[in-house]
């Protein structure tokens, strides 16, 4: 009972404790919080295609490659959203194909569009020949996705994982000489298709002579390698987007 009787007394001491100045009532025990604007740009928009090298399996979602990407150039004055991520580990050209048409990206358009995909039509031993047919679909869907503004289109190399020591018993030698062959085929269809190529197979092979650039599963990227990837897409972002 006690515990009600005081609720009144208690509205009654915030009643007198206000005073009224020039019209208005101030509670001194009630402090006022400013308004602070809300930030309606959102920033340029990002949609990153690919398998487990974009998805960056192994890393946290801030050592992901697009994510660094997009926070350096927001850094540099030119911002963007957090980017929109279709991938998976283990997609070949053929599984990232299938998804895109069952489940569209979120925005009619994106102001950028990278596209990484083939390691893994290596790793199955995929045909070349499908590998090129399917990736030249996924490029012109990537070119659609970017509001048919092919400037604002960027292929990524497949990394070597033959360095990596995941590959130990593995004929390296071949496993590299495919990788090779394999982005011969997505870097002239790149260049017929008038898109920008950025090649981050080199700084993959790095991780022969740096293990600091291998994730702990021992296969794929750390998110110091994802940040060379970043640092180099950073400027042809920039171009793309003069």
């Amino acid at each position: 009972m006690i515990r009600f009787l005081f609720i009144p007394f208690l509205f009654l001491y915030l009643a007198t404790s206000c005073k009224k100045e020039s019209g208005k009532i101030y509670s001194p025990t009630v402090p006022v919080t400013p308004v602070i604007p809300v930030d309606t740009n959102t920033g340029k928009t990002y949609l990153a295609l690919g398998d487990s090298y974009t998805i960056g399996q192994s890393v946290p979602v801030s050592d992901r490659f697009p994510v660094q990407a997009a926070k350096y150039l927001t850094t540099q004055g030119i911002k963007f959203s957090d980017p929109e991520i279709i991938a998976q580990t283990g997609w070949t050209t053929a599984n990232l194909l299938n998804s895109i048409n069952v489940t569209a990206p979120l925005k009619p358009s994106y102001d950028i569009v990278t596209l990484l995909i083939g390691v893994n039509n290596q790793y199955q031993q995929r045909s070349q020949q499908e590998y090129a047919d399917q990736f030249s679909t996924l490029l012109l869907k990537a070119i659609q996705y970017a509001g048919n503004n092919k400037n604002h289109v960027i292929v990524l190399s497949i990394p070597d994982y033959s360095v990596t020591p995941f590959a130990s018993g593995s004929n390296k030698p071949q496993i590299a000489l495919e990788i090779d062959s394999f982005n011969l085929i997505n870097k002239n269809i790149a260049a017929q298709k008038g898109v920008h190529y950025l090649d981050i197979t080199g700084f993959s092979r790095l991780v022969a002579n740096d293990p600091t650039l291998i994730a702990s599963d021992e296969l794929h990227p750390s998110g110091f390698q994802y940040n060379l990837w970043a640092n180099g897409l950073v400027p042809v972002v920039k171009n793309a987007l003069q």
